[in-house]
């Protein structure tokens, strides 16, 4: 549903305020259907939070996002997706030698990737992913 909305109705996103109603949707859907995603973005939030430097808010598409001063590490949308900007190298490195990282949905020529997060082994994948941009920005 999510990659057929960002395709199809992707233009509705410039609806000021529309992203984050459809992330409530989202996380309506994900509670519905008893999954454990947003224990694991809630668990994921608590550690990154920790962190120096680091704040959260809500991301202007709707998620969570996770800032090092003035700029965006990342966000995770309610669903799991997590989307996070790395260098284009680090990206390309990661998706040859992990199938689980994909291209961001929209920024496919960039240092942007896409990472779903559906179970514990995610969820502590996903840490190490914003680690590796916390430490990479940080710089």
């Amino acid at each position: 549903m999510f990659l057929f909305v960002i395709k199809y109705l992707g233009f509705l996103k410039f609806i000021p305020g529309l992203g984050v109603v459809f992330d409530a949707w989202l996380k309506i859907w994900e509670v519905i259907n008893g999954r454990k995603t947003l224990d694991y973005i809630d668990n994921i939030e608590a550690e990154v939070e920790k962190w120096t430097g680091i704040t959260t808010s809500i991301h202007k598409y709707g998620g969570l996002q996770f800032n090092l001063g003035r700029r965006e590490l990342g966000h995770i949308h309610s669903n799991g997706l997590l989307d996070m900007l790395l260098s284009r190298k680090i990206k390309q490195q990661l998706m040859e030698e992990d199938g689980r990282v994909q291209h961001h949905h929209s920024f496919k020529n960039s240092g942007w990737i896409s990472f779903y997060i559906k179970d514990e082994a995610d969820m502590d994948f996903a840490i190490s992913l914003l680690r590796m941009a916390y430490e990479h920005h940080k710089k």
